[in-house]
């Protein structure tokens, strides 16, 4: 017994080639976008938002304006996140359900199918039919292969609305009181709030192009040139239409 159950954990250490040459992040949960997304948003929103007020209000308006489209920025955010990654689960669960409902009226063209996908694939005809045997044993684990095969997703590894939500509530808010800070720390210059933005810009690019293994100069370039238009598209807006008024 010993011999057996040190044979079975010897077997448990074995390190696979591929696992040591590399790994891959998760890419299922869903944080990473919504962070990026929120943290991007709350810094180019809020940073164009205090530059239209400024234009042609007070320092006590700029933060008043500031700290409310914080606020309803990062709650809009989040429950947005929440109902698009919840609906498109729901999406994805109401497909599980045809492909159930397929498997159960037309087995044998489910089996077709699946060895047609598995030659396409490069199989013989007859390795695609064992193969094909071998995964419809399990019924739950058949699905699945369909799905990934004929949707490009996995029913297993749906992302969780909540993760998102939070990750985007969060992220907005850290970049929406980035151009704030020179406000709230007794400053009433819009420069001040503006240079503030940009570095958080260049930052959030950058560490955003670093998850993705991309430049992070290019990464962080790319967001405040992209951050730079929007705020002076809207600064211009805020000139004018305090002209007119």
């Amino acid at each position: 017994m010993s011999d057996s159950g040190g044979d079975i954990t010897r077997r448990q250490k074995v390190v696979l080639p591929h696992d040591i040459d590399h790994r891959h992040a998760d890419v299922t949960g869903g944080w990473l976008r919504a962070a990026t997304f929120g943290a991007m948003d709350g810094l180019v929103s809020n940073s164009a938002l205090i530059a239209g007020v400024a234009a042609g209000a007070g320092a006590h308006t700029v933060v008043l304006s500031g700290v409310a489209g914080l606020l309803a920025g990062a709650f809009s955010m989040a429950l947005g996140e929440f109902t698009s990654v919840s609906t498109a689960n729901e999406q994805i669960d109401s497909e599980v359900r045809v492909e159930r409902r397929s498997f159960e009226r037309h087995p044998q063209a489910e089996r077709t199918e699946l060895v047609a996908m598995l030659m396409e694939m490069g199989m013989t005809e007859a390795t695609a039919r064992t193969a094909t045997e071998e995964i419809h044993r399990d019924e739950e684990r058949a699905v699945n292969f369909h799905l990934v095969q004929e949707l490009g997703v996995d029913p297993r590894e749906k992302p969780s609305p909540v993760v998102a939500a939070v990750s985007s509530f969060l992220m907005f808010a850290v970049g929406a009181i980035v151009p704030l800070l020179p406000y709230l720390l007794g400053s009433q210059s819009l420069w001040v709030g503006l240079a503030c933005s940009s570095v958080g810009l260049l930052v959030a690019g950058a560490v955003a192009a670093r998850f993705t293994k991309g430049s992070m100069w290019f990464g962080g370039g790319r967001q405040l040139v992209f951050g730079a238009i929007a705020i002076a598209a809207t600064y211009a807006v805020g000139n004018l239409v305090d002209a007119l008024l």
